[in-house]
């Protein structure tokens, strides 16, 4: 049953015709919605954690980090830095504490990524490094505006800086990406990861074990 992953469908079988339009307004427009309480209160825990542990050390985020394998992998190969480990789920995120031993540099986060890149942005921070790994690709056509690259966030996301890379096992979805960061005047490269790499996360792994092919983007932004 693990080796049964499907690959992803969708109505839409190019870049989408709105990417260009969508993509230009949300540049020139500032999204003004308000911030949720909880993602106020998990930047205030981010906060508090971040001077604990020496706001002068590099600063990476693992956004949308499921169970966080990534994340850990990510802390242990960046000793020096800090790493945040991001996701929605509570439960996602105690199974990450409960399978894995978390080391100093590690914070996992429940809060909303766009509510918390807002946060973040707003004190001027600067990230060393950026992962998006396995986002939901909304694969709808009519749900381009879900997606990262066409939500009303993507300038602040892109304001973070840092070493940004995006996978995913739909190469549509980082082929719009790319396309995106190509109309915000950013370069992106895109490729095929090997099928034997090491997995970063659960549903990579999956994915190999179905026999997909998994993209990687990488920009710096």
């Amino acid at each position: 049953m693990f080796a049964n992953s499907r690959s992803v469908t969708s109505n839409q079988t190019g870049i989408h015709s709105d990417l260009d339009r969508v993509v230009r307004r949300h540049l020139q427009s500032p999204w003004r919605a308000p911030i949720a309480d909880h993602d106020a209160q998990a930047f205030a825990r981010l906060q508090q954690w971040r001077q604990a542990q020496g706001a002068e050390r590099a600063l990476i985020l693992d956004s949308g980090c499921g169970t966080g394998r990534s994340s850990l992998l990510l802390a242990r190969q960046q000793p020096e830095a800090l790493v945040v480990g991001v996701d929605q789920s509570a439960v996602r995120l105690e199974r990450a504490s409960k399978r894995f031993q978390l080391p100093d540099n590690l914070l996992l986060l429940r809060a909303d990524c766009a509510g918390l890149w807002r946060l973040i942005a707003g004190e001027g921070w600067q990230l060393q490094r950026h992962q998006i790994l396995y986002p939901n690709p909304w694969p709808k056509s009519a749900h381009l505006k879900r997606r990262w690259h066409g939500h009303p966030v993507w300038p602040t996301m892109l304001s973070l800086g840092g070493e940004l890379e995006m996978r995913s096992n739909w190469l549509l979805y980082l082929q719009e990406v790319r396309d995106a960061l190509a109309i915000s005047d950013i370069h992106a490269e895109l490729s095929q990861l090997p099928m034997q790499s090491e997995p970063l996360t659960d549903f990579e792994e999956k994915y190999q074990a179905s026999g997909q092919v998994n993209w990687r983007l990488t920009a710096r932004l």
